[in-house]
C-alpha cells in the first residue's frame, strides 16, 4: 500500500513539475529580466541533473550491456580479459589537450612527446549489432609535433598467474581509422630485473585484427614473472581519428610438437 501511495505521489509531482515549466515557457517572452535570469539558472541546474540521469540510463539500457565479459576465446584458452576502459563507464568520459602520462581509469595511460597537445580522448558507447564490448575509445589527433603516441594497457595479476614459455598471448582488437596509418602492439613481460618485449604489427584494414605473441622465442624466467602490459603505438597519427571499438586479451598453451 505504501509503495502504491509513493508511486501516485511521484506521478503527481512529475506532472506538476512539467506543468510548471510549461507555464514558465509560456511566460518567458514577457518575464522581467531578473525573473528570467532566475528561471534560466533553475532550468540549467535541472538540465544538468536530467542529462546525468539520461546518460546513466542510456548506458545501462543500450546493448551490449555494461560490464559484459563476452569474449571470443581461442580453443584451449586458460585466461581472457577485457580492460575496464572497454567494459564499463569512466568518469570523466573524456579529455581534450591530453597531456602525456594521463591515466584513463586504473589500467590505461596515454603517452606522447608532443610539446603542444592537440589530442582528444573520449570513451564512446558501442551500439552496433556486431559489438561485444559495451564501450570503445575515440582518439582525435589534430596537429602532432611529437614522434610517438601510445596507449599503455596494464594487465591484471591474473595475466601472469601460471604464465609459461609455451603460452601464446593473443590481442584481439576492432579499429576504425580515418586515414591509413600503422599500428604496432608491443607485449612487455617483467620477470625479476629483466623485461621481455615482443612487437607485432596490427592489421588495421581488417574488421577484427588478431595478433599473437609466442613466448617460446623469449628468455622468460617462469619463476620470476611479475607483471605484463601492452603498448599500442600509433605511427603518424596527425589529423586523424582512431576508434578502438574493442580490445581483449587471451592466452593459451601452444600445441606440443
Amino acid at each position: 500500500m505504501v509503495r502504491r501511495v509513493n508511486g501516485i505521489l511521484d506521478h503527481w509531482l512529475q506532472r506538476w513539475s512539467l506543468q510548471r515549466w510549461q507555464a514558465v515557457l509560456r511566460d518567458a517572452e514577457t518575464l522581467d529580466l531578473a525573473a528570467l535570469r532566475g528561471a534560466r539558472a533553475r532550468a540549467r541546474a535541472l538540465r544538468q541533473a536530467l542529462d546525468r540521469v539520461l546518460h546513466v540510463a542510456d548506458g545501462r539500457l543500450t546493448l551490449p550491456l555494461i560490464g559484459s565479459d563476452a569474449i571470443q576465446k581461442p580453443l584451449h584458452c586458460d585466461w581472457a580479459y577485457r580492460p575496464e576502459l572497454w567494459r564499463g563507464p569512466l568518469s570523466p568520459p573524456g579529455r581534450s589537450a591530453v597531456e602525456s602520462k594521463s591515466a584513463f581509469g586504473s589500467e590505461v595511460t596515454v603517452f606522447h612527446d608532443c610539446r603542444v597537445s592537440e589530442l582528444t580522448v573520449r570513451q564512446v558507447r558501442n551500439t552496433r549489432e556486431s559489438d561485444l564490448a559495451p564501450f570503445g575509445v575515440r582518439m582525435d589527433v589534430f596537429g602532432f609535433d611529437g614522434s610517438f603516441l601510445s596507449l599503455v594497457i596494464e594487465l591484471p595479476p591474473s595475466a601472469v598467474d601460471g604464465l609459461k614459455r609455451n603460452h601464446l598471448v593473443r590481442l584481439t582488437t576492432q579499429v576504425e581509422i580515418e586515414k591509413p596509418l600503422e599500428l604496432f602492439a608491443r607485449l612487455n613481460i617483467q620477470h625479476g630485473p629483466n623485461t621481455e618485449q615482443i612487437v607485432r604489427a596490427v592489421p588495421v584494414d581488417e574488421d577484427e585484427a588478431i595478433v599473437e605473441f609466442d613466448l617460446a622465442y623469449t628468455n622468460l624466467n617462469e619463476k620470476r614473472v611479475d607483471r605484463m602490459w601492452v603498448d599500442l603505438v600509433f605511427e603518424n597519427p596527425e589529423m586523424s581519428q582512431m576508434i578502438l571499438r574493442d580490445v581483449t586479451f587471451s592466452r593459451r598453451p601452444r600445441a606440443e610438437v
